[in-house]
């Protein structure tokens, strides 16, 4: 393709900027698409095959953009190796940008335009030092909405003069274009560019560049935005999952240790068991555990919970029953999901009452999913004023249970407490069984 001489449809040139920003855009997103791309856009460090790698996602459709150019009349707007060996520049640096700046050439090249090698290397060495001059922060900012970026910029320099490195990104690519276009003009047939003959109109030309180069980092920077968003979302929902899991009643604790000290001389063996359960209940709460664990290990803490309370109630007090599917130790359960439960049965159902009552566990399957329950045959939870039961904390493990499977089960989870005065509660649990690691 020849360099554009004043002759040119002026009408062509508009669309040609009209369809060359929709290309960019078009481009941009259906990159944006690929995971990694994604991956070797945002990461902090590179090793040069990655780097490669990513070059690569840029040159092989953009390239072959230019080689539409050279073949198709009229198609100019495929051609936008300029902007994109500046975007390299930016975002990879000076030597690679100058290496794609070399392949972007080649369709060029073979059609006799000579200067499109040496402009493009020469291109890419002053877009990435301008990379490596301005901060990462600013390069993801860069906005193609140039009135207003001049709006602010005099706006802020009439109060305090400063270097704004953005204004700064784009009059150096207008200017890297208008050299283009003058090398063009100077050598006819030699380095395409796009001339009008109208100055209003090659005004446009020239901005259309950093327009371009704006749209795509616009593109990439609310991507890079959205991910991360979801990284802090996930960050806070490990949290989240972290202090549910490791919330422990203090009343618990205390009435352990008392327990314990008053055992340490008349039954100094039973006071050592004690202290060993409740280490490794401390132990399990404390560790970094999966979010996940097998219903037999969920079961292996219910029972050092368990222990401890027979001990400090008394075996004619607190009695445990337990209804276990075999097919269901396999299955996957949030971990610490009984305690919090049957501890709100203990405290709530069954201490108030005399003569104490028994806790029942069960698990089942039905179909693709598990059903757990925990039962208590105590005084229920409507014998006592609501104020009161909140006052001693009532219902906070329940509620503790609710919150993590709605976070790691959505609607897919089922909770639902029945409670008949004097009679006892029943708490439900079921969700999808997984017999795989689902994290």
């Amino acid at each position: 393709m020849r360099y554009i001489e004043c002759v040119a449809d002026n009408e062509l040139i508009l669309i040609t900027l009209l369809v060359k920003l929709g290309v960019a855009a078009a481009v941009a997103s259906a990159l944006a698409r690929s995971q990694t791309f994604q991956r070797l856009l945002f990461a902090e460090r590179r090793r040069h095959r990655e780097t490669a790698t990513l070059l690569a996602f840029l040159l092989v459709p953009l390239t072959l953009g230019v080689w539409v150019r050279t073949r198709v009349p009229n198609f100019l707007a495929a051609d936008v190796s300029f902007e994109t060996v500046v975007l390299m520049g930016l975002l990879v640096g000076p030597g690679w940008a100058m290496l794609g700046g070399v392949v972007l050439s080649a369709p060029a090249v073979f059609q006799h335009e000579y200067i499109a090698l040496p402009f493009n290397a020469a291109l890419g060495l002053v877009a990435g030092l301008l990379g490596r001059f301005v901060q990462m922060n600013e390069i993801w900012s860069f906005t193609p909405f140039i009135d207003l970026s001049l709006y602010r910029w005099v706006r802020r320099n009439l109060r305090q003069p400063r270097m704004d490195r953005q204004i700064l990104m784009l009059f150096l690519i207008a200017v890297l274009e208008i050299a283009r276009e003058w090398l063009a003009r100077l050598y006819p047939g030699r380095l395409f560019a796009l001339n009008t003959g109208n100055l209003g109109l090659q005004v446009l030309v020239w901005l259309c560049a950093p327009m371009v180069v704006g749209i795509a980092l616009k593109v990439w920077n609310a991507l890079r935005i959205e991910i991360k968003l979801k990284e802090q979302q996930r960050l806070l929902l490990e949290a989240r999952l972290d202090a549910l899991q490791r919330q422990i009643n203090p009343h618990f604790l205390f009435n352990t240790l008392n327990s314990i000290a008053s055992l340490v001389r008349m039954k100094p063996e039973l006071a050592r068991e004690m202290t060993v359960k409740l280490a490794n209940i401390l132990r399990a709460l404390l560790r970094d555990h999966d979010t996940y664990v097998p219903l037999s290990e969920e079961l292996r803490f219910t029972d050092d919970y368990l222990d401890i309370e027979v001990v400090r109630f008394g075996a004619d007090k607190l009695r445990v029953e337990k209804e276990i599917d075999p097919r269901t130790l396999a299955v996957l359960v949030p971990s610490i999901l009984l305690q919090p439960l049957i501890e709100n049965s203990i405290k709530h159902g069954l201490e108030p009452r005399i003569q104490g009552g028994t806790v029942t566990v069960r698990s089942s399957l039905k179909g693709d999913r598990v059903l757990i329950e925990v039962a208590d045959d105590g005084v229920g939870m409507g014998t006592r004023p609501a104020s009161a039961l909140r006052r001693n904390g009532a219902g906070i493990g329940m509620q503790n249970v609710r919150e993590r499977l709605e976070v790691l089960y959505g609607n897919e989870a089922r909770f639902s407490v029945v409670s008949n005065p004097g009679r006892g509660t029943l708490v439900s649990i079921e969700f999808p069984a997984n017999l795989t690691d689902t994290r």
